[in-house]
Formats: C-alpha cells, sequence, structure tokens
C-alpha cells in the first residue's frame, strides 16, 4: 500500500488516498501531475503519512474520484 498525495504548497495540509504501486496509480498522478503542474499543487507518493509530517494534516479521500474532485477543486 502507499499514499496518493496532493499538496497546495501555499497552504498547510494536503489531501490523501490509499492506494496500491502499479500502472494505474503512475498514470493517475502522471495524468493530475499534468493537470496542475502550473497551479501550485505538488502531486506525490508516499510509503506512510506519519513519515512525511511536512504533508500534514492529512485529509483522507474515500475514494479515488473523491480524491481527484478534491484535486480539481483546489486549483
Amino acid at each position: 500500500m502507499c499514499y496518493l498525495v496532493a499538496k497546495d504548497v501555499n497552504k498547510h495540509g494536503s489531501i490523501a488516498f490509499r492506494t496500491k504501486h502499479g500502472k494505474h496509480l503512475a498514470e493517475l498522478s502522471n495524468s493530475l501531475g499534468m493537470e496542475v503542474k502550473d497551479k501550485g499543487i505538488q502531486i506525490v507518493t508516499i510509503s506512510r503519512p506519519a513519515a512525511y509530517g511536512e504533508y500534514s494534516p492529512y485529509r483522507f479521500a474515500k475514494t479515488e474520484e473523491d480524491f481527484v474532485k478534491e484535486v480539481h477543486a483546489m486549483v
């Protein structure tokens, strides 16, 4: 398991979604990253939220669709 994380570099906290490594994650991460790269939103994959305090506090999306909606709402 891993977490896909979206962070507005100008704000405190981030959105996270628990998922699995693989092709789908890579494609999702790349496509979201391209959509928001010029808008100050950082998309990263992490192993454990507790190990990455710079992204906390986390809001956890329940589904991939919710995560994508929340990322789009950050823009």
